[in-house]
């Protein structure tokens, strides 16, 4: 049986899983020789690995099986250094009984003979002199015995940490996984290049944006983090993200009958008349949401159903789970710049810019971080964003446009005929430009829409005319206006409320 050393030279990560390409030299002696590769990840799919390579051989057959004697699962040394460490704190904790005792005495005798000196002395009976050395050496034995336990407890400390990792090690080496092997069978005779290849479960990306607005361009950096914890550790190779998504099984969906049949009532089964039933339908495999990494501008390969982007330079990603990140691609796109607000709902005015996906990505799902120029102004979600895909993005509040919508009329009264209540509300909005440059504003309002035959909306008033007007009563006035420079706009509605109707949604 020959060993190969095989390092991993390939990665290509999916949502949710990865494929890893390990490459290495084998000499064949002549005739039929088992190759052995080791210390493959227990989460790889068996069904998945396939072999491939270079030279004068033929592969006879694969197979996939449990590392023998991988690594060891037990480690006698940190057991025994366990074993010290108890036994060290079993120690500090009886002298620190002891120490405690001693300390109790001699406060205790301390308290007492203090009482009966001054008494003595007192009566003429004990030289004050003596009496205070003998205090004084009360004392001096006190603090020789609290600063021996407070060096107990710097002690017991540092042993305690030693066994908090002894036993963080040993729970580590307790539960690591048994590896795996490939086992293939060649026919040959001299050197062959061998490749391995095989689907990994526990590997992720997913995109992150940094999108920026610097006067009329959008520049949108998409990156992808990439996460793994496979069990092994991905040293720096071509690494690849692709948007497929392996599955276990894959079939093209067929129907079944509709059957249309009478209701029956359902009679119950005794508890006892069968066997029950134990699962359920077979659960479909969970795909993570895509991630991101970190390096230039990837190159792009684009599939029937899916593109592969291959970073320019290597990327190791270790088994941590922790994120790396590598750029997949940037874009300058031309946005159409303007502002937007519904002071029904705030006086906030919002910088909005609107741009068409002009190049050859589809930009996956992923969070966004918003920066106009310099500023950051917050962060999105970004949904798909497909080629020549048309997409809205808000880039924060602009102070220097400000709106205020104020109420100008309220009433309320009856009609001359019939006891109808009659209800009519004025509103006026004022937009103002106080930034050096001219602003596109959309404002957008609403006039009340009934529901119900007892309640009419009559004389709506809008001036200026609004740009679009819908039916469910959206209204959007657009407005250019120059620096320093303001516009009001009038909304006024009658709603007539039928005898004894309770209105409801009736703003004040």
């Amino acid at each position: 049986m020959i060993r190969l050393d095989a390092p991993i030279v390939a990665v290509t990560v999916y949502p949710g899983q990865a494929r890893v390409t390990r490459r290495g030299r084998v000499s064949l002696p002549g005739g039929d020789a088992r190759v052995l590769v080791t210390g493959l990840p227990t989460l790889l799919h068996p069904d998945s690995v396939r072999v491939a390579g270079t030279g004068a051989a033929t592969v006879l057959g694969v197979d996939v099986a449990p590392e023998p004697h991988a690594r060891p699962t037990t480690a006698p040394d940190l057991r025994e250094r366990a074993d010290a460490l108890d036994a060290a704190l079993a120690e500090i904790a009886d002298t620190d009984t002891v120490l405690g005792t001693r300390a109790d005495l001699l406060a205790g005798v301390a308290r007492r003979s203090a009482t009966a000196l001054a008494q003595a002395v007192a009566r003429g009976e004990a030289d004050a002199a003596r009496v205070a050395a003998a205090g004084e050496g009360l004392a001096g034995e006190l603090a020789r015995v609290l600063g021996e336990r407070r060096e107990l407890a710097t002690a017991r400390e540092r042993v305690l940490e030693e066994r908090d990792e002894v036993q963080r090690l040993l729970a580590q080496r307790s539960s690591d996984p048994d590896l795996m092997a490939v086992a293939v069978d060649l026919s040959g005779d001299g050197d062959v290049d061998l490749e391995v290849s095989y689907v990994v479960d526990g590997a992720n990306w997913e995109s992150r944006y940094d999108v920026r607005l610097t006067g009329d361009r959008l520049t949108l950096a998409w990156f992808a983090l990439v996460t793994q914890h496979t069990g092994e550790d991905w040293p720096e190779c071509e690494l690849a993200l692709s948007t497929a998504r392996p599955t276990a099984g894959v079939a093209v969906p067929e129907l079944s009958p509709w059957f249309l049949d009478v209701l029956s009532p359902v009679v119950p089964m005794p508890a006892a008349a069968g066997p029950k039933m134990r699962g359920g339908y077979g659960a479909a495999m969970a795909m993570p949401a895509p991630a991101a990494v970190a390096a230039e501008t990837a190159a792009v390969e684009h599939g029937v159903t899916a593109n592969t982007y291959r970073p320019r330079r290597p990327v190791a990603v270790p088994a941590d789970g922790s994120a790396h990140r590598a750029t997949v691609a940037a874009l300058e796109l031309d946005a159409r710049v303007d502002h937007v607000t519904a002071p029904v709902q705030g006086p906030e005015v919002y910088l909005r810019a609107t741009a068409v996906n002009t190049s050859e990505h589809t930009l996956r799902p992923g969070r966004a971080a918003l920066f106009h120029d310099a500023e950051y102004v917050g962060a999105t979600r970004l949904d798909v964003w497909a080629p020549g895909e048309e997409l809205e993005l808000a880039l924060g509040v602009d102070d220097r446009v400000r709106v205020e919508r104020e109420l100008v009329r309220r009433s309320t009264g009856k009609a001359v005929l019939g006891g109808t209540r009659r209800l009519e509300a004025a509103y006026r909005t004022t937009v103002t430009n106080h930034s050096p440059r001219q602003a596109r504003v959309a404002v957008v309002d609403q006039v009340p829409v009934s529901r119900h035959e007892s309640v009419v909306v009559r004389d709506v008033t809008l001036r200026p005319e609004p740009a679009e007007r819908d039916e469910l009563g959206r209204v959007t006035w657009r407005l250019d206006l120059a620096p320093g420079a303001s516009a009001d706009l009038d909304l006024a509605v009658r709603v007539d409320v039928a005898k004894g109707v309770d209105l409801r949604g009736w703003r004040d």
